[in-house]
């Protein structure tokens, strides 16, 4: 009925119709083709770049094997080279060896030469020994014949002649010093009072600038140290202070001028080892802890001193620097009590010839105080004792003490030539410092090597810190009389040679040991 609307004949319909559907089958055929051949070119593309990436992945594997092929070669040309050294090295050694082997033999060849010779020196020295003692033996008979005397009373009668010189020397000695300490008392009782006791004081030259912690094991000082250095780099820095740390077992040894300082340091690294946490804000903590410490113990060391000696109205700072000095030594000898000590010898000297007790107190227990600040500022102790005392209002008696009590200047006032004697009378006292360890030993050594410079004597050892030589004779190279000359010789030569206080006692032992076994 729709082909009739149309205004076509059924067959003509079917006509158009069947054109419709071939038209349509053909566009479907050649678009088919058509994507055919676009996906067929799709492909040849694709195919040329992965034809494209293979080549240039070979190529970069050729790159690379190139590559790993030259640093192989490098490698085994250095490994070569290596060798070769080591070789080289292996021959030097081998030769030096050789030489070595040679050396020693011809070494013990002279040995052996040098052996034989002594040999034959000591039998000749046997021989003429022997010859010796046969003359001597003739040269006493003769002796005995010609005098009439024994041995026995030749040895008295020299002995006792010795004695006599030796009383006659003595009692020269004891006269002559008493002659010169009764013209000096008569003539200077007051001068020597004063001035000879301010000369005899020594100068100080030595201070302690180290102290010593004491570690559980050597393992420890790698833990101080940390890794690269950080901890003992954090420690110094938040001390001030030098840490030590050498091949010494069971010490670190801390380093500063300043005793406060290497006294917080020492604290401070005792707590940390004790505690075992060691690593930098560990280290801040406790530097700051034991700071905020020996503040407090300086400021009751600097009160005690004062209320020790009855010493009253001093400035905060002034008590402060005081209990400074309880961490400063002077040859050993604690610089604290030693100002109190100048302070009790001032006053009483003070209150016996007239003078203010009080004045004389407090000059002698603040005569030292610029050595607590004398590591920080320019010139000598006195000096900046006397400007310290003067900024914090001290009298004009105390400052001058302060600053002249080494006869730097010329003394104005009576307390400064106290304080002098006082700090002289603590300083010499018996115990009060020790001498350095090298000037002993060099003391000691003088001693027995003028004692081993005399024929016969076999040892020599001065005890009693020097107050006494031990001297063994050979019994067969010296009689009697021979070992009380050596006595006497070397008595007189410690006296010409030596300066020393007071005495040294010389003893001369000979003994005599016969040896038998019963068989």
């Amino acid at each position: 009925m729709n082909l009739l609307v149309i205004g076509l004949s059924p067959q003509e319909g079917i006509y158009a119709l069947s054109g419709i559907i071939l038209g349509v089958i053909i566009a479907l055929i050649i678009s088919n083709i058509l994507q055919k051949k676009n996906r067929q070119a799709k492909l040849k593309e694709h195919e040329l770049e992965a034809k494209q990436i293979i080549s240039e992945a070979k190529i970069e594997a050729k790159e690379v094997a190139l590559q790993y092929k030259s640093e192989a070669e490098k490698e085994l040309s250095s490994s070569r080279d290596r060798l070769r050294e080591e070789e080289d090295q292996l021959k030097a050694q081998s030769h030096q060896i050789s030489e070595r082997e040679d050396s020693l033999r011809k070494q013990e060849k002279m040995v052996q030469t040098n052996q034989h010779r002594l040999t034959e020196k000591l039998q000749v020295a046997e021989k003429r020994q022997k010859e010796l003692d046969k003359q001597l033996e003739k040269h006493r008979s003769s002796l005995m014949e010609l005098t009439d005397l024994t041995k026995e009373e030749a040895t008295t009668r020299l002995l006792k002649l010795l004695e006599d010189e030796l009383e006659q020397e003595m009692g020269a000695v004891i006269l002559k010093h008493e002659k010169s300490i009764q013209e000096a008392c008569e003539e200077k009782s007051r001068e020597m009072l004063i001035m000879t006791m301010q000369r005899y004081a020594s100068a100080l030259t030595v201070e302690n600038t180290t102290s010593t912690v004491d570690i559980p094991s050597d393992e420890m000082k790698g833990r101080i140290i940390g890794r690269e250095g950080r901890n003992i780099r954090a420690f110094e820095k938040a001390t001030g202070v030098d840490v030590i740390i050498d091949d010494t077992p069971g010490v670190v040894i801390v380093s500063s001028f300043d005793p406060v300082r290497r006294e917080v340091a020492r604290r401070s690294l005792s707590d940390l080892i004790t505690d075992g946490r060691i690593h930098p804000s560990r280290i801040e903590e406790v530097v700051q802890e034991t700071e905020q410490k020996i503040e407090k113990v300086i400021r009751k060391k600097g009160e005690e001193a004062a209320v020790e000696v009855n010493v009253n109205g001093l400035h905060e700072r002034i008590i402060y620097m005081l209990g400074r000095l309880h961490f400063r030594t002077s040859y050993s000898q604690n610089v604290l009590r030693h100002s109190i000590e100048v302070a009790y010898i001032a006053g009483m000297l003070a209150e016996m010839v007239g003078l203010d007790v009080d004045v004389a107190r407090r000059a002698g227990l603040l005569h030292d105080i610029g050595k607590a600040a004398d590591h920080e500022l320019d010139g000598g102790h006195p000096q900046i004792g006397a400007d310290l005392l003067k900024r914090h209002g001290e009298s004009t008696e105390v400052v001058h003490a302060a600053f002249g009590h080494h006869d730097e200047i010329v003394s104005e006032y009576p307390y400064t030539v106290l304080t002098a004697i006082g700090d002289a009378c603590s300083a010499s006292r018996p115990g009060a410092r020790r001498e350095s360890l090298d000037r002993y030993i060099k003391r000691m050594e003088e001693l027995e090597s003028i004692a081993r410079e005399y024929n016969g004597v076999q040892q020599a050892y001065a005890i009693q810190a020097g107050r006494e030589l031990r001297v063994i004779i050979s019994s067969e190279k010296s009689d009697d009389q021979s070992a009380a000359k050596v006595a006497r010789g070397i008595a007189k030569q410690f006296e010409e040679q030596l300066t020393y206080p007071g005495e040294i006692k010389v003893t001369v032992i000979r003994e005599s040991r016969f040896t038998e076994f019963a068989r």
